[in-house]
């Protein structure tokens, strides 16, 4: 099959889904005949995650079907998938002895729970929340914020799903005892004020959330943490926004494989969207607005494949550049590659290295990665969505 059958092929795909969404919605202005592909103002479609489960009205009865829905490095994350319903009834939280209805005894149980709130809540915990394996935060139908105190650590567990919350203002966490496991309590020196610090953790997945203005960054994916897919994210207000690896000298963060996808890189973001050490990123299909130094950076040799992004730069004509690495030597030889991206307001990108860069997905974790020029569309509803029971989350 040639190269330009394949193209035609993906946009016949997505005009379809455009009109199939449409008629749903009762829109029905636009018509495929007047462009080879929709206009780049927001039109009815949906990325590939949304498209597997919003339209369904019976989303409250059937919340675990969304475990099937993630897609790249994180597509076979399960969650909570094989588990009881864990209601959240109070935002109350005690660190080290949590009580029963609280979002912190739901998620160190060590069995499976999908865990879901009975209402709208803040919850300002007394410390980081220490995830245990095989837990999904489902914050669908309700307004969750975790927020102006610790927030979340996903630290050498593996499948953990956190979807639909608000999570900011986050604080340093306190030196002190903090409760993992029914039972197993440990001492803790204190968090650094992520909103969500993802340690030697694998099959982690965390979609459609608010991240924004907290102490240090807003998703940390360290410690040789792998298969993570970080995607339909609203990011804003916040200085070092993502950071893939621990650090240089960190070897172990090689085996690191990590999808950045359908997220809106919004207003007064300044750097990190992600910053990548090492390891593998697959950053696709993002809306990147006006940020303050460099969009995309790394520094220790990683692969970072941009594909189908839309990046407006900022009036400032010393971050117009999408791409920065720190490096004391060379960097000639590291493969940073762009493909079908749209570039905006001066916007560019420095690509570098050899030849082709081959995605390292199994067949599960592929998904079709649209042109960039429909981004505003797939972008549209990052964040948090409006979920009423009986109907499609909008």
């Amino acid at each position: 099959m040639t190269h330009f059958t394949v193209s035609c092929l993906l946009v016949a795909l997505f005009l379809c889904q455009s009109l199939v969404h449409a008629a749903y919605n009762g829109y029905y202005g636009y018509s495929p005949a007047a462009a080879p592909y929709p206009a780049e103002e927001p039109q009815n479609i949906m990325n590939p995650v949304d498209s597997c489960w919003r339209l369904k009205s019976d989303w409250d009865v059937n919340r675990e079907d969304l475990a099937d829905c993630a897609v790249g490095f994180g597509s076979s994350t399960l969650g909570g998938k094989k588990g009881n319903i864990y209601v959240v009834t109070n935002p109350y939280d005690n660190a080290q002895n949590p009580h029963p209805g609280s979002l912190r005894y739901g998620v160190i149980q060590a069995k499976p729970l999908w865990i879901t709130f009975a209402k709208d809540m803040v919850i300002t915990l007394a410390n980081e929340l220490m995830v245990n394996s095989y837990k999904t935060i489902d914050g669908r139908g309700a307004k969750v914020e975790i927020a102006y105190g610790p927030c979340i650590t996903i630290q050498d567990v593996t499948n953990v799903i956190v979807h639909g919350i608000s999570i900011h203002d986050c604080k340093p966490g306190k030196s002190g005892k903090v409760r993992s496991s029914p039972t197993h309590v440990g001492h803790r020196k204190g968090s650094d004020g992520d909103a969500i610090t993802i340690f030697g953790s694998s099959n982690v997945w965390i979609d459609h959330c608010y991240l924004a203005s907290c102490t240090d960054g807003l998703i940390d994916v360290i410690h040789a943490s792998t298969a993570i897919t970080i995607s339909n994210n609203y990011f804003t207000q916040h200085d070092k926004v993502m950071l893939l690896g621990h650090n240089d000298n960190f070897v172990k963060d090689v085996k690191m494989k990590v999808t950045v996808a359908f997220n809106h890189f919004g207003p007064g973001l300044v750097e990190r969207m992600p910053r990548v050490r090492r390891g593998y990123a697959h950053v696709a299909n993002n809306r990147y607005d006006k940020w303050i130094m460099y969009a995309i950076g790394g520094s220790a040799d990683p692969t970072i494949f941009s594909e189908g992004n839309y990046f407006i730069a900022s009036d400032k004509s010393y971050s117009k550049e999408v791409t920065k690495r720190e490096v004391k030597g060379g960097w000639n030889n590291w493969r940073w590659r762009t493909s079908n991206d749209v570039f905006k307001n001066g916007a560019f990108f420095v690509p570098s290295g050899y030849g082709s860069i081959p995605l390292p997905y199994s067949s599960a974790q592929r998904f079709t990665v649209a042109p960039g020029n429909l981004v505003p569309s797939l972008t549209a509803d990052a964040g948090p969505l409006n979920c009423n029971r009986n109907g499609p989350c909008y």
